[in-house]
């Protein structure tokens, strides 16, 4: 049997697509959805708003990534591959895809994908990115948004 290397989450949400993406293009207020427990912050002022684009991201651990931006789609797709600061990304990918249902609703899909990664090192960590896990920050990201639609300010 062969492994599978790329994992998925998704559910639809109450929120218009436009609301959903300004939450995960802001690197900012990823650690308020981060459903591995891994991002401690982001500076203010990373907004993603194109490929080839870069921003960092602290972990829990203290450790920091560059994140390179490798797929945008304004309103729709985000997707980037991490790599320990001042070092070539190892060849995973996190994206956040959003496809309108109608007007006020959204199916969020969060991946994971590790195929590329050949870093055998990374393997058993590339693992722990479960479907579960990121059901957690899909719903998380869903939480977030409906918490500001309702205008309840969030902060860390």
């Amino acid at each position: 049997m062969t492994e599978s290397r790329i994992t998925s989450a998704e559910r639809e949400v109450s929120i218009p697509a436009a609301q959903v993406f300004k939450l995960i293009a802001d690197p900012a207020r990823h650690p308020q959805f981060d459903g591995n427990d891994n991002l401690s912050r982001a500076d203010q002022g990373q907004r993603i708003d194109r490929v080839g684009q870069r921003f960092t991201m602290e972990l829990t651990n203290g450790q920091s990534r560059d994140n390179e931006v490798v797929e945008f789609e304004e309103g729709r797709r985000i997707a980037w591959k991490p790599a320990p600061v001042g070092e070539e990304p190892r060849g995973h990918v996190w994206r956040w895809e959003l496809e309108p249902v109608n007007d006020l609703t959204t199916l969020v899909r969060h991946t994971y994908d590790w195929s590329e990664l050949t870093d055998e090192t990374r393997f058993e960590r590339a693992r722990a990115n479960t479907e579960e896990a990121l059901s957690r920050s899909v719903t998380k990201l869903a939480e977030l948004a409906e918490t500001l639609d309702a205008g309840i300010e969030v902060t860390d």
